[in-house]
């Protein structure tokens, strides 16, 4: 299939091509009968597909529920942990405590009641001035946190380029300070050089200086495309400053999931509970002890309980993926750049009503992935020999990632349509295939360069905060502990932002798409940056050669 470079009268005759240059001059127009072979049934059905893509905007009227099937599921679930936990705390054998009282009795075969409960004291030995520091030092992190989550987002919005091009020195600075402070603390320190021999610590510093090199040939290999990606974090940063209402409502979603898990693990602790105390043969012939006996559902109530809060946990994440891309899209479809009114709330009653079943399914999706990801992690390790399970291994990776790929946006897109998942998936998929667009730069280097400049920001803080500790307290040793915990505690809050400004860039992608696909421009500011992204290669030349009938 030749190109219009080749042929000096070549036409474009699919949208496809025709997008990839000119993006967005007016409506598509797609292949009729004058301009291409004629169009089998197929290609009917195609142009009906072509025809749908035209009105899918981001649905403001009322949604009908989806994906019911998954929902029922899930809330069956609910009431079941829920159920049997209220009959486990009911149910359950207070002897448990006092175990260790019950002795066995030889003649009547059985555990006897047990003495009266002596209680016994236990002491914690802790440094109170460990504690103190401990605290402070989080405290204190936590609240300046806030403050430079608010910056960072606004000097990302102004200064995206200024950002990135600063901290782009010390994602090679700072590791090479850690590596060589790492060592020469650890050979003055007789304690840290008589436990690491020299051999030992000289690999080390060497293997850690050769993962350097790969951050340095990353960043030589790529540097063409940061400009790109700068301007990429720069929208999105001006995107989410216009919906800050998030920072208040999903931690609030997060809190709420804390809530929901402590009746569950309560339920959970009550279970052990249900049993009896039983003699059993310790350890010689005529040696008898008494132990407790768990009921036999007990096990299968964990598992419920446990799969329950997992399920839980991944369709929270969904949910919140959800409300970030239904205000993103809600905004971005609006008119000039007016932030519409109720639009986190809209998302919220779309996210726990209509599309509740949707969330439901595509976090199952999510826990089975990672579940059997996890399950091929382990088989790796173990090193399974033989070439058919090295085929295996890579035909599952490549499916897990095809599905966690495909599951990234279709969440995004339900949230801006109301589809159901199956529909969504498909839509989104048609939608990307279509308009050539490539997604992993999207989602890639963008998310290594906001995860680059949380671990620059999180370690000067940290070198400081050990500094300040090793000067003003006499913690010793143990400063270095405390300004690891700060540096924890700060990699957490930073990279909730992270995490919520790489859904703002996957929601504006699939905005940008959809205007792309009608035709259309919401958002003049976006559609700048976004056309310079690559066109998928791997996909151009089968579909237009699909559409022309070849």
């Amino acid at each position: 299939m030749g190109s219009s470079g080749e042929d000096p009268n070549y036409k474009p005759d699919s949208l496809y091509e025709s997008a990839a240059t000119h993006p967005f001059l007016t409506k598509p127009q797609f292949p009729s009968s004058s301009s291409s072979p004629p169009i089998e049934e197929d290609g009917s059905q195609e142009s009906e597909s072509n025809q749908q893509y035209l009105h899918i905007t981001y649905n403001h009227g009322p949604r009908s529920f989806k994906d019911l099937p998954l929902l029922i599921l899930f809330l069956i679930f609910i009431l079941s942990t829920f159920a049997f936990g209220i009959f486990a705390i009911f149910n359950r054998n207070t002897n448990y405590s006092s175990l260790s009282s019950f002795t066995y009795d030889p003649n009547t075969t059985s555990c006897i009641n047990p003495s009266a409960l002596s209680t016994s004291s236990f002491t914690i030995d802790s440094s109170s001035h460990f504690v103190k520091g401990l605290t402070w030092t989080l405290v204190i992190t936590f609240i300046l946190s806030i403050p430079m989550c608010w910056a960072l987002l606004l000097l990302l919005k102004h200064y995206t380029k200024h950002i990135v091009y600063a901290s782009l020195p010390f994602f090679i600075a700072i590791p090479i300070f850690l590596n060589v402070y790492w060592f020469v603390a650890c050979t003055v320190n007789a304690s840290c050089s008589n436990a690491f021999p020299l051999a030992y610590r000289i690999l080390v510093m060497v293997f850690v200086f050769l993962v350097i090199g790969v951050i340095v040939w990353i960043l030589v290999v790529n540097w063409h495309r940061v400009e790109l990606t700068v301007s990429i974090i720069g929208v999105a940063s001006d995107a989410l400053s216009w919906n800050l209402g998030l920072f208040g409502v999903l931690p609030c979603l997060t809190v709420g999931l804390v809530v929901y898990y402590v009746p569950i693990v309560v339920f959970m602790v009550f279970s052990r509970f249900n049993g009896k105390i039983v003699a059993k043969n310790l350890k010689g012939k005529y040696e008898y002890g008494c132990v407790w006996k768990e009921d036999s559902w007990v096990p299968a109530y964990f598992a419920l309980a446990i799969l329950t809060m997992l399920w839980s946990a991944a369709a929270m994440l969904e949910a919140q993926v959800y409300v970030i891309s239904g205000t993103i899209a809600n905004w971005y479809f609006s008119k000039d750049y007016q932030t519409p009114q109720r639009s986190i709330r809209t998302s919220l009653r779309n996210a726990f009503g209509p599309s509740s079943g949707t969330i439901c399914l595509s976090g199952l999706l999510i826990f089975v992935v990672r579940v059997v990801r996890s399950a091929v992690d382990s088989a790796r390790q173990e090193d399974a020999p033989g070439i058919v399970n090295l085929v295996l291994r890579c035909c599952v990776n490549a499916l897990l990632t095809a599905v966690d790929f495909l599951n990234k946006f279709t969440i995004n897109f339900a949230a801006i349509t109301g589809e159901a998942y199956c529909s969504s998936a498909r839509m989104t998929y048609e939608l990307l295939r279509r308009n050539l667009l490539s997604a992993v730069f999207v989602e890639t280097i963008s998310s290594r360069l906001l995860a680059g400049i949380v671990f620059v920001l999180s370690a000067i803080y940290t070198i400081l905060a050990c500094v300040i500790l090793k000067a003003g307290t006499n913690l010793g040793a143990d400063s270095y502990f405390v300004a690891a915990m700060a540096w924890v505690l700060l990699i957490v809050v930073l990279g909730y932002l992270v995490h919520v400004l790489d859904n703002v860039i996957d929601t504006v992608y699939v905005c940008y798409a959809i205007d792309r696909d009608r035709g259309e421009v919401c958002k003049q500011d976006v559609h700048e940056v976004y056309v310079h992204l690559p066109i998928s290669r791997s996909l151009r030349q089968p579909v237009i050669t699909r559409t022309l009938g070849v």
